[in-house]
């Protein structure tokens, strides 16, 4: 997430998990003397964006890519920089950064938004070259947009990013909120199920989504074998179950309002890694997916690996958010369309969710713009 948007600890402890800057760096870049870039803010169709530009200018362009933040979350005006735009600027390429024209998981809005900027940027600057950064969900967006406005760009880099196709993001969100019901059928929740696709979304990140973290936390503290179990199954320490679980009611019941019905189902869905799985599927509650949200996912954000131009990705060491089993999932579907050698992976850096040193972010951009044009 954007670090500056939310100042609750609690609050920030569960969306964290998930949201990701687009380079929120574990430290700051050791100053550097030098003229103040130029800056211009404005509005494109909805949304807030920044543009700066070093006194060396390069040439090349970086459009930086935030991560989750939650609906309702007050933003600055103008749009502040990114905490890693100093990252980018120090070495001289101007940063080009969109607030996206809505708040939740605004993919679409990203994708559109952010390349709508990058027209405009393009149009008054002819930059030489242009790439894609964004951390976590804005990793899922600089892959959806190097997919779909690949000829705009030069490379994308993917930091702790979710690099899986929209559809199995719910489908897995789903999965853990229906594997809650079932192992804490007792838990007396705030608005009922976890996995009920007819609750209210969660409006207020400062109250509902602390009090329903804390209502999780009691819950698994009341049967610390059921929750040991759940953590196990969903590739997450038990510390950071609670906060995991609310962030996933909350990005599942965004996008249920946001797509116009639940967008993925699980009536066929044979659920393992549950211990007693036969038992476990039996308990399972069921629900069908909304066509119209499944058309939104497919027409508007899936990934499906087409790309043209290199992407390098490099997740975290025990991210709460990113389960092991996700690393090599874009690989793959690279492969499928017959891309493998576009595609860059490299070993885990950093702690947690997009833990990284400036360091970190700048070895792996190093990675992708020494690449030589495939």
């Amino acid at each position: 997430m954007r670090h500056h948007l939310l100042r609750g600890a609690a609050l920030a402890v569960a969306v964290a998990l998930f949201a990701g800057c687009a380079g929120t760096p574990a430290q700051s870049p050791e100053p550097i003397t030098r003229a103040a870039p130029v800056v211009e803010t404005g509005t494109l169709a909805g949304a807030p964006w920044r543009f700066e530009i070093p006194a060396d200018w390069n040439g090349e362009l970086v459009v930086l890519l935030h991560g989750y933040e939650s609906r309702g979350v007050p933003r600055e005006t103008p749009w502040p920089a990114d905490p890693a735009t100093a990252i980018f600027l120090a070495r001289g390429y101007a940063v080009a950064e969109s607030a996206y024209a809505s708040q939740g998981w605004a993919v679409a809005d990203a994708i559109a938004d952010s390349e709508r900027l990058r027209a405009h940027v393009a149009a008054r600057h002819e930059p030489k070259r242009s790439w894609l950064v964004g951390m976590s969900m804005g990793g899922l967006v600089a892959l959806a947009s190097l997919e779909q406005h690949g000829a705009a760009y030069d490379g994308a880099l993917s930091l702790c990013g979710v690099n899986v196709p929209a559809t199995q993001v719910f489908a897995e969100t789903l999965r853990s909120l229906v594997a809650f019901d079932v192992l804490f059928p007792d838990a007396g929740l705030p608005g009922g199920s976890l996995s009920d696709p007819a609750a209210p979304p969660l409006d207020d990140p400062r109250a509902d989504q602390v009090a329903l973290m804390t209502a999780i936390g009691t819950a698994l503290a009341a049967n610390p074998d059921a929750a040991a179990t759940l953590a196990r199954a969903l590739e997450v320490a038990p510390d950071a179950l609670a906060g995991t679980l609310s962030l996933h009611v909350l990005v599942q019941r965004e996008m249920i309002a946001r797509a116009g019905g639940l967008p993925v189902g699980n009536r066929d869905t044979v659920y393992s890694g549950f211990g007693d799985d036969a038992a476990f599927n039996a308990g399972v509650r069921r629900y069908t997916a909304s066509p119209q949200a499944m058309a939104y996912l497919d027409d508007t954000t899936e990934l499906r690996g087409a790309i043209g131009k290199p992407v390098v990705l490099r997740y975290n060491h025990d991210d709460p958010t990113i389960p092991p089993r996700w690393q090599s999932v874009y690989p793959a579907l690279a492969a499928t369309a017959g891309h493998a050698d576009k595609v860059t992976v490299l070993p885990p850096a950093g702690e947690g969710h997009c833990g990284f040193s400036p360091e970190q972010i700048d070895e792996a951009f190093d990675v992708l713009t020494a690449r030589p044009p495939r």
